[in-house]
């Protein structure tokens, strides 16, 4: 018999983390445990208020799962009795972690794919002053920046940044903030200071004016992309896609998505939530089929779980099995 632990969990974040919608100080998370008496199989997820998640909705999603899970509820059939969202990424990811145990072999090998290695992840700098940003890149010492952008001043922001770290590479990330009036102008800034990739720049329900410009940088669906259902709505209007387990409800769908992405012609980011080092370790299995990595969910909080990834510099590296998978 498989029991099921959940826990909901908080993780300071160093500082302040902002972007267009707001604010917060830190990381709310929902963790699970899966124990057979031999092996533990454990999975994080961030629930999002932004898709109508929260804390204690998952907590209730996942609790109604006991007596499926005790009567050997399987991976394959978890996608028939969850949908995607971050309840169905914990208990995916717990799964993938206990089948491997019990096999004694890596996730990636189970799944298919190359044996990740370390790989250079984004940096994100919170939405804040032309000024404030333009220090907080200086001081960073990463080589890919992720600007969280999307109100009033952009255009300042940019110049600023661009000019404290004329060498750094550059992702945007408006969030959903920008309009069909102002897109162009944005994007035709981004371009001029050398921007690789444009994140989500209008609202997902408002973004036909994607396809009707001409876009000089990449453009990459965030908010407009969850599960294999919606990659049909981006064609004409994205570039890329940012694959989130907890928008794919785990890496089962992801490694679907990003497959279908890549027969679609998309690029593919691998992004994150802000969460800790179990909520990255399974994502990092993606970033062989990736050109963006954005896994710096750790960076951003003052403690971490033990063990942790291992950062270095720009780089991430892949986890070892007493963290995940």
């Amino acid at each position: 018999m498989t029991d099921l632990l959940i826990t909901a969990e908080r993780f300071p974040i160093r500082g302040r983390f902002t972007i267009a919608r707001g604010s917060k100080t830190e990381a709310a998370v929902v963790t699970v445990e899966l124990r057979d008496g031999a092996h533990v199989g454990r999975g994080e997820c961030v629930p999002y208020g932004r898709y109508g998640e929260s804390v204690e909705g998952v907590v209730d999603q996942l609790a109604a799962l006991q007596k499926l899970i005790a009567e050997g509820l399987r991976r394959e059939d978890l996608m028939t009795v969850l949908p995607p969202g971050a309840a169905r990424n914990a208990l995916d990811c717990a799964m993938w972690d206990i089948d491997a145990k019990r096999a004694e072999m890596r996730v990636y090998e189970m799944a298919g794919l190359p044996a990740p290695q370390p790989v250079v992840t984004a940096y994100t700098l919170s939405l804040d002053t032309p000024e404030a940003m333009a220090q907080a890149a200086r001081e960073s010492g990463h080589d890919l920046l992720k600007l969280k952008l999307g109100t009033e001043g952009d255009l300042a922001r940019l110049t600023a940044i661009r000019a404290a770290v004329p060498q750094a590479r550059l992702i945007v990330d408006a969030n959903e903030g920008w309009t069909a009036e102002n897109l162009e102008a944005h994007l035709a800034a981004c371009a001029e200071v050398g921007v690789e990739l444009v994140e989500q720049p209008l609202p997902a329900a408002d973004d036909a004016a994607l396809a009707q410009i001409a876009r000089p940088v990449p453009v990459c669906a965030d908010e407009s992309a969850h599960g294999l259902d919606s990659l049909d709505a981006l064609a004409g209007r994205y570039d890329a896609l940012n694959i989130k387990l907890d928008k794919t409800g785990g890496l089962t769908e992801a490694i679907l998505l990003a497959r279908a992405a890549q027969a679609a012609g998309l690029d593919i980011m691998v992004g994150c939530m802000v969460g800790t080092s179990l909520a990255m370790a399974p994502a990092l299995l993606l970033a062989p089929l990736a050109r963006f990595v954005d896994l710096d969910g750790p960076l951003l909080l003052a403690t971490d779980r033990d063990p942790a990834l291992r950062y270095e510099g720009s780089r991430v590296y892949p986890p070892e099995p007493a963290l995940w998978g």
